[in-house]
């Protein structure tokens, strides 16, 4: 049930949070959270003294923080753009920011926030000169999505694709597919509208009636830092999404060009040794597959996929399958997950392991693809390439 949070919000320009004992200032809301490992309610009493102007506590306190962002955000003027997908959407949304603050003040999400807490901390910080605000959503299980449109209240929607991730928690690819349509519902249901590769028969099949802005996959334009032809549409996307509020295709390829990626993904860097396309932070089927397609060099350095469940011994010997297809030149592989499949290459219990291995077996004047999930670690063996 809705709170009334006009006490606390009415006459306000903006709004600051934290669920950090330690960055209370006066003035600010405190909310304490309860985990595994801390208790945000122990800090309650201290949080005050520091001059906390208000304190969420007790075994709801996700709940009322939830519900303060979506009260916060109903007072602001601007437009909510949400972003999903299984593959691409933190680029997508990186993007879009990118060519949308060419012309307005744009407030988009931050790293990886993209959850039940990062969603309602990132519609906290709109202020109101923010025109445009661009909210990532990430799902791991059914309803997410639901939850988290429901908190931003977005405008109109872009689903990146679908993919096999997560399977251990969606149970299928069709599971994929219901929870990321669960944007599109609330689109359709609230006279928003999405902006939809029509080149997708998946988002075709989940967007149904529902009002579309197209653009199609198209070719990787030239002179972009992005690596990996798949991010063509994750640019397709930025640019589609420009032109719809008004930037031109021009200024929009020109802020596309000058986007650095970073945080470990689609990343191209020239060491002292090697060139090296970075893609670690996140890993499943589709955008494993993806990646190595799109590959064009000799050593490949691949991280198991997580949370796929009954899943991972197929999806992981598909894998193996395709580089032997490839006839790949050097592969080593990170994570208990190879050694279940056929693979004729060396498996590495972890990333501390490769190293010892890297110490004593340098890889010297080759392209390397680094492609895993962030909690293999691969990013960890970059200074020794």
């Amino acid at each position: 049930m809705s709170m009334n949070w006009d006490f606390l919000i009415a006459g306000r320009e903006q709004i600051t949070v934290t669920t950090d004992s330690r960055k209370v200032t006066p003035g600010c809301v405190f909310v304490a959270l309860r985990g595994e490992h801390f208790d945000g309610n122990q800090f309650v009493e201290q949080a005050r003294r520091d001059g906390a102007a208000y304190v969420i506590s007790g075994d709801d306190a996700l709940a009322q923080l939830q519900d303060l962002a979506r009260a916060w955000r109903r007072q602001w003027a601007g437009t909510v753009i949400g972003i999903t997908g299984t593959n691409g959407k933190t680029t997508t949304k990186e993007l879009t920011a990118a060519v949308l603050s060419t012309k307005y003040n744009v407030l988009y999400t931050q790293g990886n926030l993209n959850n039940q807490l990062g969603v309602p901390l990132t519609l906290l910080r709109l202020e109101k000169q923010h025109e445009l605000a661009i909210i990532e959503m990430g799902a791991s299980h059914p309803g997410d999505i639901r939850e988290l449109v429901d908190i931003a209240e977005p405008d109109c929607g872009l689903i990146t694709n679908v993919g096999r991730a997560h399977l251990q928690g969606f149970g299928s690819f069709e599971g994929v597919m219901r929870t990321k349509a669960e944007l599109y519902d609330y689109l359709r249901a609230h006279g928003g509208y999405c902006f939809r590769n029509t080149d997708n028969p998946y988002l075709a099949q989940m967007a149904g009636d529902l009002k579309t802005v197209a653009y199609h996959t198209g070719l990787m334009p030239e002179g972009t830092h992005l690596v990996g032809a798949y991010n063509s549409e994750n640019i397709q996307a930025a640019l589609c999404v420009g032109e719809a509020f008004g930037v031109s295709r021009e200024d929009g390829l020109a802020a596309v060009r000058a986007y650095v990626p970073s945080n470990n993904r689609s990343q191209l860097l020239q060491t002292a040794h090697n060139t090296l396309v970075v893609d670690a932070y996140n890993a499943n089927p589709t955008s494993m597959q993806a990646a190595i397609n799109a590959f064009a060099g000799d050593t490949y350095i691949l991280g198991a996929m997580r949370e796929l469940g009954e899943y991972s011994h197929t999806e992981h010997q598909n894998i193996v399958n395709m580089l032997l297809e490839r006839k790949a030149d050097t592969v080593l592989l990170v994570g208990g997950e190879w050694k279940e499949t056929t693979a004729p290459y060396p498996v590495f219990d972890d990333a501390q392991a490769l190293q010892t291995y890297l110490e004593q077996h340098p890889v010297r004047g080759s392209r390397v693809l680094l492609k895993g999930s962030h909690s293999v670690g691969l990013e960890n063996i970059v200074p020794l390439l």
